[in-house]
């Protein structure tokens, strides 16, 4: 991480940005990074956003300098010991995989619905980051076979649990709101719970594998995430 680079985010923030491409490697090394941030508890920082390839750290102006936090953080990279973030718990996501864009993701590909399901659901994947809305995940690993383009026109509404796919991404949505991507499934877990310690159910650095869910298990997943 030789040519990690800086620059000002308005007069309260710092980017740092560790490469120009996406990949596990540099995920790993901003997440152990915002774990170090978390353990710190440095009173001159306010908040932090991971992102693809930078993480994004919020101070208080008021007792901080641009220049004196830029001395620290780069202090905290170079002492930074990146075996912080290893050995970590793959989460299971259950999809029944019956959303209103299968049908389309399996003429643009050519592959059937069950060779859909078996291929999305093979991979472990990493969460890169969270964002769009709360608790947004953004997973690496999905099969090339499967990608296929955004929506046109983007839906008004997209169901929580909605597993998308939007280019070579795949994500889930984790409440209701407008989106243009090519819903193949849905999941009964609760991506996002304000009234939970940690709201969102998925950080950056998770690894998850979706799993397939009949009708049947997937109701009674549901009622069971939301206590009925």
């Amino acid at each position: 991480m030789s040519t990690i680079k800086h620059y000002p985010l308005g007069e309260t923030a710092i980017v740092l940005c560790f490469g120009d491409v996406i990949s596990p490697d540099i995920n790993s090394f901003i997440s152990a990074f915002a774990s170090h941030l978390d353990d710190l508890k440095e009173h001159r920082i306010i908040e932090y956003v991971p992102a693809f390839t930078t993480i994004t750290i919020y101070y208080d102006p008021t007792v901080a300098s641009y220049t004196s936090m830029v001395k620290l953080l780069f202090n905290l990279v170079e002492n930074l010991n990146i075996q912080t973030k290893q050995g970590v718990l793959e989460k299971k996501i259950p999809v029944y995989y019956n959303g209103p864009d299968l049908e389309y993701v399996s003429e643009y590909t050519g592959l059937n619905k069950q060779d859909i399901i078996r291929l999305h659901s093979q991979p472990t994947y990493l969460v890169y980051m969270i964002g769009f809305v709360p608790g947004f995940p953004y997973l690496g690993g999905m099969n090339q076979l499967l990608a296929a383009p955004r929506k046109e026109i983007p839906r008004m509404k997209v169901e929580a649990g909605s597993v998308g796919i939007a280019g070579e991404q795949t994500g889930i949505y984790p409440m209701e709101t407008p989106g243009g991507w090519q819903i193949i499934g849905k999941t009964p877990i609760v991506l996002f719970d304000i009234n939970r310690e940690e709201p969102s159910y998925l950080q950056a650095g998770d690894l998850i594998r979706f799993v397939p869910v009949e009708q049947e298990e997937f109701i009674s997943i549901y009622e069971t995430e939301n206590g009925n």
